[in-house]
């Protein structure tokens, strides 16, 4: 570290220059590099999703890894779907969603005559709409044929009755919220923040010299990663990373440093000398963090998940190139402007603050206390850890209100249940769909199942079956039913493959936590390995690996305390983040729903796991 400060005080304006030039291309191509970013999300080798690529292939990319339209009707007392001219203005409101939505694939009571639509008292009924996909969605969302579909039944009635347009993508429509803020408003809002942390600590106008490198790092890694996806596919997750954890990286590293800087000049040294030794002794600490850092991220590769292992990709370079950014532009800038910065100087580092001082002089003073007061939080949390539920939340928690929120409610009222609106789609290849269809019918929690006749469902020889579970893929029943129902379309025929939504979740949730372990090894022991080397030692580095993961894994205790199990989730309730977030049976705080939309949310999993790790 001594050589290569040495080097880069000797050349600052090959350094300055070298970043400039760097930072101004990646300004100019930060587009070009979000655009060349792979927006598809697989999990191969699965069957949930090998078979909804099969689905999108044969019915013309309807189907599969897209949730269905669902519009309900719940027709007056006395008024069944057998009642004299029901049938005919069920036959209507088909014909009305098939010139909103051209191209959808429709089935319904009125297209099958199948009582797999209707619930027992006759009264209740749904349909099956699937649109075709939308060219503008990155995720495979249909918001807009949700809203042309409820616009096509304005008005529409059955015996008198509205008709109600449920299904995920119009629950998304009424809970008030969107696809989030861009990555631009985010990192504003973070820098905003950061910055008023950094005014506080510096109590200085060195306080901007952290975001300015930030911006340089980010900036540079943004170029770097464009040149990335010539080679290999980058998700859009990853310039989320590159912007919230590199800007926080950045900021750490350079406040470390900084910090560093002002307690040598405040002890006396001056000009580069200060720099020098900052940078030997907290620059050193940095190399070592960003590296742990870097190891953290690409660890992802161990997960048989393509679009994290491109996380895992692009992730590295956010730790390394704020790494090389604090050990080389930032000498720079605080051996020519750090003292002009340090203005006024209402703080100095000369002395330890008396606060921190007289607490740590009563945790040590007391340590025995201390550390059973931290153990027992820490185990008490980690218990909590344990029974935590992944999976999707419950899409009672999309919308509070509103027409789509009606279509659920009279679902779940009729005991047809919220688990129609995400069917599962099973496949059959030669053998016979309506037997299908019977064996997965007698599955326990199964509302009803039906093979729909026509091209629509047929094309071929290939044949679509219907099944619609009564409770949705959040609760445990939900999943025992699907894991029953996948048995038992398995032994229909060794040609019948699962998918639907719910079936590719789970495999998610498979392949992404079925690796884990190893994840998690492979950081323990590369982390493990470094620190032996930085610190000389094997005691320390064991005691740091341990600490880490005891603290990762009381986070998970945090979730499922709050989010999960209720405790102190008042807040929360209103949270309009993703499906893709920890299941709760009580709370049922947060919700969004299909595969795509479950990005959102894990861009944010990836993006807090990266902090922790830092």
């Amino acid at each position: 570290m001594s050589s290569i400060t040495r080097w880069v005080l000797a050349h600052k304006r090959i350094v300055v220059l070298f970043w400039v030039v760097l930072t101004v291309v990646g300004i100019a191509t930060v587009n070009k590099a979000t655009q060349a970013m792979d927006q598809k999300f697989s999990v191969p080798g699965k069957e949930g999703w090998e078979t909804n690529v099969a689905i999108t292939q044969h019915f013309h990319g309807t189907g599969g890894d897209t949730a269905p339209i669902v519009p309900v009707v719940t027709l007056p007392q006395g008024e069944t779907v057998d009642s004299p001219g029901v049938d005919a203005q069920l036959a209507k409101v088909d014909k009305e969603l098939h010139k909103a939505l051209p191209g959808a694939r429709i089935a319904s009571f009125a297209s099958t005559g199948n009582r797999a639509f209707v619930s027992k008292d006759g009264r209740t009924t749904f349909a099956i709409v699937y649109p075709q996909p939308d060219p503008n969605s990155a995720f495979g969302e249909n918001i807009d044929a949700a809203k042309d579909a409820r616009s096509a039944m304005t008005g529409v009635t059955v015996a008198g009755a509205p008709v109600h347009v449920s299904g995920f993508d119009a629950l998304q429509n009424e809970s008030g919220g969107d696809s989030g803020t861009g990555v631009l408003l985010e990192s504003v809002l973070g820098g905003g923040g950061a910055l008023i942390v950094l005014a506080f600590v510096f109590a200085s106008l060195l306080a901007l010299l952290p975001l300015a490198m930030a911006i340089v790092s980010i900036m540079t890694t943004f170029l770097l990663v464009w040149g990335l996806t010539a080679f290999t596919d980058i998700s859009p997750v990853v310039q989320f990373l590159i912007a919230l954890v590199g800007l926080g990286i950045a900021i750490d590293y350079s406040l470390l440093i900084a910090s560093r800087w002002r307690e040598e000049t405040a002890h006396g040294r001056q000009g580069d000398e200060a720099v020098q030794r900052a940078m030997e002794t907290a620059g050193r600490a940095v190399v070592f963090s960003g590296t742990t850092v870097a190891i953290g991220l690409l660890a992802m590769v161990a997960l048989p998940v393509p679009f994290l292992r491109s996380i895992g990709y692009g992730g590295l370079l956010i730790p390394l190139v704020s790494t090389l950014v604090a050990i080389t532009l930032l000498p720079v800038m605080l051996s020519k402007f750090g003292h002009k910065l340090d203005w006024p100087h209402k703080r100095t580092d000369d002395r330890a603050s008396r606060a921190w001082t007289r607490w740590a002089e009563l945790v040590v003073r007391h340590r025995v206390i201390a550390a059973s007061v931290a153990v027992a939080i820490l185990a008490v949390l980690i218990i909590a850890a344990t029974g935590l539920t992944l999976g999707d939340s419950s899409p009672d928690t999309i919308a509070k209100q509103g027409d789509a929120k009606e279509g659920l409610v009279a679902l779940e009222d009729s005991g047809i249940g919220s688990g129609t609106i995400l069917p599962t789609e099973i496949l059959t290849n030669g053998t016979n769909p309506d037997k299908v269809a019977a064996d997965v019918r007698a599955v326990p929690g199964v509302h009803g199942a039906v093979a729909p006749g026509g091209p629509e469902w047929q094309n071929n020889g290939v044949s679509e079956v219907l099944a619609f579970p009564v409770a949705d893929d959040s609760t445990a029943t939900g999943r025992t039913t699907l894991d029953h129902m996948r048995n038992a379309a398995h032994s229909a025929g060794p040609d019948v493959r699962v998918g639907g939504l719910p079936a590719q979740n789970a495999d998610f949730i498979d392949a992404v936590y079925g690796g884990f372990p190893l994840m998690i090894a492979l950081i323990g022991i590369v982390t493990f390995i470094l620190l032996a080397r930085a610190f000389r030692s094997l005691l320390l580095p064991l005691k740091a690996v341990v600490l880490n993961i005891a603290s990762v894994t009381a986070t998970w205790g945090v979730l499922a305390i709050v989010w999960q199990n209720g405790h102190g989730s008042d807040l929360s309730r209103s949270c309009s983040a993703c499906r893709w977030t920890m299941r709760s049976s009580s709370s049922r705080a947060c919700a969004r729903s299909t595969t795509r939309r479950a990005i959102r949310t894990r861009r944010w999993c990836a993006a807090l796991g990266a902090r922790a790790a830092s």
